[in-house]
């Protein structure tokens, strides 16, 4: 796994087998900041399920201010500091080892909003859907705030929310993309 953009281009990312881990492919990460170019530069990101780093460290690379990266799994957030260590210790980044359902209700109340979002819970788990809703409810993006989901080809997410929509679907492989969006037009949305 490499970082595919930004000043660390090229630059290796630590990775392991681990079961609760599938790290974002880098074709479909590469696809991903390609859609997002037009909203860049973020300034605050959340990546959510983090698992090895690569979408939020992919974002500092691109110029992001600051990034929180949530996961449940000791050895997977261990890898994160690890990653983020090598690659840019000296970046405004914070690894949270915490459920990410819990941080998602405590975070709403006593958090500013971020521009970026990234969620990749676990495929086949139900997740998907309650997290989006905890986001869209809880206030967690800004009013320019974009929300990247992946998913199973196989799962439809809701298209609106109460303040979210549905701004592009892409699917790569057995992998599908969803953006979501309060206002700014993404390339090709709709």
């Amino acid at each position: 796994m490499r970082i595919v953009g930004g000043t660390l281009r090229g630059r290796k990312l630590t990775a392991f087998k681990h079961a609760a881990v599938r790290p974002t492919a880098d074709r479909v990460r590469e696809a991903i900041f390609n859609i997002l170019r037009p909203c860049e530069p973020f300034n605050d990101v959340l990546d959510l399920f983090a698992g090895t780093g690569a979408l939020g460290i992919e974002a500092l690379s691109r110029g992001a201010g600051s990034a929180v990266f949530v996961d449940s799994d000791k050895a997977v957030t261990a890898l994160i500091e690890k990653n983020l260590s090598t690659l840019l210790p000296d970046a405004s980044s914070r690894v949270l080892r915490a459920d990410v359902g819990s941080f998602l209700k405590q975070t709403a109340s006593s958090v500013k909003a971020f521009d970026l979002i990234f969620m990749d819970p676990p495929y086949g788990d139900g997740l998907h859907e309650q997290m989006i809703e905890a986001i869209d409810n809880g206030g967690l993006l800004t009013s320019q705030g974009v929300l990247v989901v992946e998913a199973s080809r196989r799962t439809e997410l809701s298209p609106e929310l109460k303040d979210l929509r549905l701004a592009d679907r892409r699917v790569y492989g057995d992998t599908a993309v969803y953006f979501y969006k309060r206002c700014r037009e993404l390339r090709n949305g709709r």
